[in-house]
């Protein structure tokens, strides 16, 4: 699917203007969702997961222009819907900007595609340098809105071997983003939603890392990209869901490789750095309501010291007047079926069937 690539050299001036999600460019052609970094001209980078940009066009064609930009330089993906279906996805390969033809297919007069990343935040960014299709002014309703912050399993990794085998490829291969329980089921609640998720991040120590060399999410959250590089833009807190949810824990509890130094779980630093978290979400969106989860994937006493911790950091904002009581939400145990141990796309369907009408119920009473 779109084997033609063309390469265009486009020069572009990485100047970050604003980032929101459910926002617009000035000639409302374009509406933009998730974790971007606005440039001049029209450009994007699509930052976080299932971040995205969309546009209605007439005629049967569209070519878009995309570029795979970090310091890597490695390959990334976005996932096409058009016209509300679900088309597939598109590897990006690293080097100059590329142009995509989408293959149009209906005789409608006019179409709408919705351009997704597919992969993660330290998967580096996709540049989106524009369409050649002709454009037509684009509107959105107002909608509920959710944030999900966690790890790899709310990223949708390793979640998805229908193109790559699991044990073929790299680590982002198996990325959907798209189908994640997130998005999943969001859609189906019809909310809009922003992903803040990074793959083996905790809340006080990583899968791998007891907080050495790796960023945790308290550092990683208030960075735009979602990193504690300095020379990046901040995150303007502009979204102000109804909702954050946060799934974080899986990782803490890690026993990590086996052969990299790991500490017991230390439950006081975690709970104290969750509370600390929740008070800085809170001052950035004073009347969201927040829920916090255990994991599907962390089972035995382990799960039962999890919800342990989780109950403390309820209780830590009991005699809280200002806020929403922070609400609890129990996956069950899962045994998962993608790659190296993560949920495959259709466990991701019963996560969101399962975290779904908890959420709806929720929005409902706002």
């Amino acid at each position: 699917m779109f084997l033609k690539k063309i390469a265009v050299l486009i020069s572009f001036l990485l100047i970050s203007l604003i980032s929101n999600s459910q926002s617009q460019n000035s000639n409302k052609t374009f509406l933009y969702q998730g974790r971007i970094d606005k440039l001049q001209n029209d450009n994007i980078v699509l930052i976080g997961t299932a971040s995205s940009v969309t546009f209605n066009f007439t005629g049967n064609e569209c070519s878009i222009l995309l570029q795979s930009i970090d310091s890597y330089e490695h390959h990334n993906y976005v996932q096409l819907v058009l016209d509300g279906k679900y088309i597939g996805k598109i590897r990006i390969e690293k080097g100059a900007v590329q142009s995509f033809p989408i293959q149009i297919t209906s005789n409608k007069k006019e179409h709408r595609l919705e351009i997704y990343k597919n992969t993660e935040a330290h998967s580096g960014g996709i540049l989106f340098a524009g369409t050649t299709a002709k454009l037509t002014a684009i509107s959105f309703k107002k909608k509920k809105k959710i944030e999900f912050i966690g790890d790899s399993i709310t990223c949708g990794a390793a979640s998805d071997p229908s193109d790559v085998p699991c044990d073929k490829g790299e680590y982002l291969d198996h990325h959907n983003g798209y189908y994640a329980y997130g998005p999943t089921l969001s859609r189906a609640i019809g909310a809009a939603y922003l992903m803040s998720s990074v793959s083996g991040i905790g809340m006080y120590r990583n899968w791998n890392d007891e907080n050495k060399d790796e960023v945790i999410m308290p550092d990683a959250y208030p960075n735009l990209y979602l990193t504690k590089d300095s020379s990046k833009p901040k995150y303007d807190f502009a979204f102000q869901p109804d909702i954050i949810s946060i799934a974080l824990g899986t990782n803490d509890f890690s026993g990590g490789d086996g052969k990299k130094e790991r500490l017991p779980f230390n439950a006081a630093k975690y709970v104290s750095n969750y509370i600390n978290f929740i008070k800085m979400l809170y001052e950035h969106n004073p009347n969201v309501q927040i829920v916090i989860t255990n994991s599907p994937m962390v089972n035995g006493e382990k799960a039962v010291v999890f919800e342990e911790c989780l109950k403390k950091v309820k209780n830590a904002f009991a005699e809280d007047k200002n806020h929403k009581a922070i609400q609890i939400f129990k996956f069950k145990p899962m045994t998962p079926k993608g790659c190296t141990g993560h949920p495959d796309v259709a466990d991701h369907k019963v996560l969101a069937d399962e975290y779904g009408p908890f959420l709806k119920k929720l929005l409902n009473e706002k």
